[in-house]
């Protein structure tokens, strides 16, 4: 069985920084790439970063150079770095996986909640 388990938010100021962890247990770590979306209320999910199982990584515009995507093989866990947060960052985060590399994200966790402060 497959799980992603998110951990980490919480409520910071702008400026500062918070680091998202996402630990998966089942097949889940051998995706073809794991990612972190997140959701602001009243807006669409978007994708904020991705790595693929080659290590190379990609973000969305608005966190390039604020947010760090990584993964810890042996611990089966990936995390988001998060730096110099504003308020705009402010929505729950989710954890996902893809194991195929297409346009289908198969597992995901249950969310994180972000807050952030102006």
């Amino acid at each position: 069985q497959v799980q992603l388990v998110e951990s980490g938010g919480g409520l910071v100021q702008a400026g500062g920084s918070l680091r998202l962890s996402c630990a998966a247990s089942g097949s889940a770590f051998r995706s073809n790439r794991m990612g972190w979306f997140r959701q602001a209320l009243g807006k669409q999910r978007e994708l904020v970063a991705v790595i693929i199982s080659g290590g190379s990584t990609n973000y969305a515009d608005s966190v390039k150079g604020r947010f760090t995507i990584s993964r810890d093989n042996a611990r089966k866990t990936l995390y988001l770095q998060m730096n110099s947060l504003s308020p705009e960052d402010t929505a729950v985060y989710y954890c996902a996986a893809n194991l195929y590399g297409g346009t289908v994200w198969n597992y995901w966790g249950q969310g994180t909640q972000v807050t952030v402060s102006s």
